[in-house]
């Protein structure tokens, strides 16, 4: 299935192939936690920015692996590049615009990130 999103303002928007029934992680990170950012990881075929590249800007922090886009304008991260699947792209499913028929989501404990990483590295696959 073909989902679209975008960020707020609409600036950046983007399409995903991913299944109908979408499998998503809800992190207990300090930057997840604080922007409500929910999971579906993807590998970079499956993922299309179709306008805004010139609105995107990034923060890294941490390790410097991975790759915080946000709109400039509105500020929302409707995407990124993660630290555990650099190969793929994380999508905030509460960015998409088509709303999905059933997401499962299960609950990510990145405030242990080191231990739990392995259990992300198959999604870009």
């Amino acid at each position: 299935m073909i989902y679209k999103g975008s960020c707020h303002c609409g600036a950046v928007t983007f399409e995903v192939e991913a299944p109908k029934v979408l499998e998503a992680e809800a992190c207990n990170c300090s930057i997840c936690s604080k922007s409500g950012f929910v999971h579906l990881i993807v590998p970079k075929r499956s993922f299309t920015l179709t306008s805004g590249e010139n609105n995107l800007k990034t923060y890294r922090y941490n390790t410097g692996i991975a790759e915080h886009t946000f709109c400039e304008i509105c500020g929302i991260k409707p995407f990124y590049i993660p630290r555990s699947n650099p190969d793929g792209v994380d999508v905030n499913i509460r960015c998409l615009d088509t709303a999905p028929e059933v997401v499962n989501v299960t609950e990510f404990d990145g405030q242990n990130w080191e231990d739990n990483a392995h259990l992300l590295k198959h999604k870009s696959e």
